[in-house]
């Protein structure tokens, strides 16, 4: 599958229910652009997802990794998604990833191409936390 927003390949992958609650819509597969982060619909997940096509930087564990595909996709709008992404953040590090970190990496790798800011929003968490 191919992101809507920039025709780069994406990582689908099913989102537990516990986690239903973070996405807008009704979805229960998603796609998590390799290049720009952008979150999607899709309709299928097959297996285990990949995260490492997105990044080095991204967790390999799903535990992590979900919870922070979810957390990418709502950092555009981070007063409107507060208490979301506080609960991400604190998945993410129940998982044994540093979510600050992560985000750090993701913001040196020179293959993302995002429109977010994410060295920006990395320094607007750690204030929020």
């Amino acid at each position: 599958m191919e992101c809507q927003e920039c025709s780069a390949g994406t990582v689908q992958f099913a989102v537990p229910t516990e986690y239903d609650a973070y996405l807008p819509g009704e979805e229960s597969v998603v796609a998590l652009c390799t290049r720009c982060l952008a979150i999607q619909p899709a309709t299928t997940a097959t297996g285990e997802p990949d995260f490492g096509r997105v990044s080095d930087a991204f967790p390999s564990s799903p535990e992590a990794a979900v919870p922070l595909a979810l957390l990418l996709g709502l950092l555009e709008n981070l007063a409107l998604y507060r208490t979301e992404i506080t609960e991400l953040l604190d998945a993410v590090e129940r998982a044994g990833t540093d979510p600050l970190l992560a985000l750090d990496r993701l913001a040196r790798d020179p293959d993302i191409d995002t429109d977010l800011d994410l060295s920006g929003r990395r320094r607007q968490l750690e204030q929020l936390l």
